[in-house]
């Protein structure tokens, strides 16, 4: 029974060892010289003017997800264009019905002015 689990109990040991050794490694023998730069929270090389807690605009929120669709789209469509010629007709009409979903998603999201950034 424990020969079953044995690799994979070793597998795990050496994913923490990889893992978590060099961040206590780090720790145990990194140099402790704080000082009042080094503790100084830091800005693009400036004082922080605000706070952290700043809220952001929906906007970003709505570019980054329309990033997210748009790249998973071109991840979707690489693997397929490599075996288009296996798959056959039916594969290529399946994407282009996926295509033509984002673009009608595109072309919402672009009348309602998400893409406007003032």
């Amino acid at each position: 029974m424990l020969d079953t689990y044995l690799p994979i109990l070793i597998f795990i040991l050496v994913g923490m060892l990889v893992g978590v050794g060099p961040l206590v490694l780090g720790y145990v023998l990194g140099p402790r010289r704080p000082d009042s730069e080094k503790d100084s929270p830091y800005e693009c090389g400036f004082e922080a003017f605000e706070t952290a807690r700043l809220k952001f605009d929906v906007r970003y929120y709505l570019v980054a997800i329309l990033f997210i669709v748009f790249d998973l789209e071109i991840a979707f469509l690489f693997p397929w264009a490599v075996v288009l010629e296996e798959l056959g007709i039916f594969a290529f009409w399946a994407m282009v019905i996926f295509l033509a979903i984002l673009v009608v998603g595109f072309i919402y999201e672009w009348k309602k002015g998400a893409l406007e950034w003032e």
